[in-house]
């Protein structure tokens, strides 16, 4: 969820909400160990899934990260998904790390060797702490959040996938959404791939469109799969409809706000 400061940014225009005032922010390159230790923390705090990928490969592998120890300058990750990526780490191959936090890209490159540790009775990556850390806020949209009473059922299908997953929408933007699906389903997804069916039941109708997954987390607890994904070549008609129920959406948000000053 955005903080409150941006979201009073993005209530500035009431005709449309996805007019971008300065357009997105230029990306950033952090150097100074607190700033770097600080971003780490967030992805630690959040959860949110690393995206490993190897130099001249395609694959790409998921991971967490357990810890940021900025006294003695290292990274814990967690045991990489699927598994045969860690050969690429024995055989000390340097690999690019890319996350998503609050709308905000992470990434940094790792060219030093990794070993294979426990940590906190757990196997997991020792790795250097970065030495700069590429920080780009991307998301200027509204993000609407979407109350119990509000939910949106959606579907995810097409050629990519053997079978059609269900599941609702929990919040969405002028460029995507996230998602929450029953179940542990993160072994029939994965990151970076388009689906090209990918339907939601908007109050005023069926939106159809291809999106392009961003990332996926199964909480166990739950037993629910959350996901992001970005729309992927939107029609005219499709982000009309998008702007439409995301309007409705800040309308009725800042009706409440409005209420509750009184």
């Amino acid at each position: 969820m955005l903080a409150p400061q941006h979201l009073l940014g993005d209530f500035w225009t009431v005709s449309n909400p996805f007019i971008e005032d300065d357009g997105p922010q230029p990306p950033k390159v952090l150097k100074t160990p607190i700033e770097i230790v600080a971003v780490l923390r967030q992805l630690q705090q959040a959860h949110d899934p690393l995206i490993i990928t190897f130099h001249e490969r395609n694959q790409r592998f998921q991971s967490y990260l357990i810890e940021a120890d900025r006294e003695r300058s290292r990274l814990y990750l967690d045991e990489m998904i699927p598994s045969d990526g860690e050969r690429y780490l024995l055989n000390g191959e340097a690999f690019r790390i890319e996350a998503y936090h609050e709308g905000v890209r992470v990434a940094w490159e790792c060219q030093q060797s990794v070993q294979i540790v426990e940590h906190q009775e757990a196997r997991c990556y020792l790795s250097p702490m970065p030495s700069e850390v590429h920080y780009h806020q991307r998301r200027n949209a509204y993000r609407a959040q979407l109350k119990q009473s509000e939910q949106v059922s959606i579907q995810l299908a097409g050629a990519k996938l053997s079978k059609p997953i269900n599941g609702q929408m929990l919040d969405i933007s002028a460029t995507g959404c996230k998602l929450r699906m029953p179940g542990d389903v993160t072994q029939r997804l994965q990151s970076g791939q388009v689906y090209d069916r990918f339907s939601a039941q908007l109050p005023f109708g069926t939106m159809t469109t291809a999106v392009e997954l961003r990332h996926t987390q199964y909480e166990e607890k739950l037993d629910m799969t959350f996901a992001g994904v970005r729309f992927h070549r939107m029609s005219g008609l499709v982000q009309r409809q998008v702007e439409r129920f995301v309007y409705q959406l800040q309308r009725e948000a800042r009706r409440i706000e409005g209420d509750g000053l009184f």
